[in-house]
């Protein structure tokens, strides 16, 4: 049995329809989405359109979450910029996406932590606004209680696969659609990938046991480089391009 993995999308249809049309060249059929659908300076309703037709079993993330929670004037620039695009189908759709799932009694999925859209789990920000990997004992304390054999999360757009001291796997696809970013929270820091390509997960379980692999595909970032440079994006055109940040969020 094999499932593929997607995350953090961000509005990136190109990117999505290159993963998807790799999925389907696996001979895969059960994909799960792990949310950050969305939000950004791109395609942000044709990528809904294509969920939607879709239906994946699917969460929302943090983005996903504050566009339908926050007024137009509060969203942030890549969030505004999304929900200018979106209709009022696109939103009662995000609005219908739980915060965490569990896919077929053994999946369970969550966009950040178990407990929370926006905390980073298998990262850590040092205060000098270094990204590294967490400590385990952290990575443990956050599966506490959720007792599956495979943990999904999203969020950071870093993939990553962890085995927890009893076997249990939580595992980080990465992203689709954005190969890195900026944040301020909790110091400035910023997330970098070092490849413009897609990626994400299949889980494979044989026997009981779980295992991951990550796919990259590439796709036709020059043409979504292109468009972020048309709406002012010189942050969103380079990481699209290269997996590196320049210029200014």
């Amino acid at each position: 049995m094999k499932t593929a993995v997607i995350a953090d999308i961000h509005g990136n249809d190109l990117a999505l329809e290159a993963v998807l049309a790799d999925i389907a060249a696996q001979g895969i059929s059960d994909v799960i989405n792990l949310g950050d659908h969305l939000s950004g300076p791109l395609n942000a309703a044709r990528t809904a359109d294509l969920l939607m037709a879709r239906d994946f079993p699917s969460i929302r993330g943090n983005h996903d979450r504050w566009l339908v929670s926050l007024a137009p004037a509060e969203l942030g620039r890549s969030d505004r910029a999304a929900h200018d695009e979106l209709q009022p189908l696109h939103l009662d759709w995000l609005r219908s996406l739980p915060a965490t799932l569990v896919h077929r009694d053994e999946i369970f999925l969550c966009h950040g932590t178990p407990a929370s859209d926006v905390q980073y789990w298998l990262e850590d920000v040092t205060p000098e606004g270094v990204v590294r990997l967490s400590d385990r004992q952290r990575i443990e304390a956050g599966a506490a209680g959720t007792d599956f054999p495979v943990i999904l999360c999203g969020h950071t757009h870093v993939s990553r696969a962890i085995r927890l001291a009893d076997g249990r796997l939580v595992v980080n696809p990465g992203s689709v659609g954005c190969q890195g970013y900026r944040n301020d929270t909790p110091v400035p820091h910023k997330v970098e990938t070092g490849s413009p390509d897609a990626s994400y997960a299949i889980l494979s379980e044989k026997n009981g046991q779980w295992d991951v692999a990550f796919r990259r595909v590439p796709y036709d970032h020059a043409a979504m480089v292109c468009l972020a440079l048309a709406r002012g994006r010189q942050d969103w055109a380079s990481v699209l391009a290269t997996g590196w940040l320049d210029g200014e969020s």
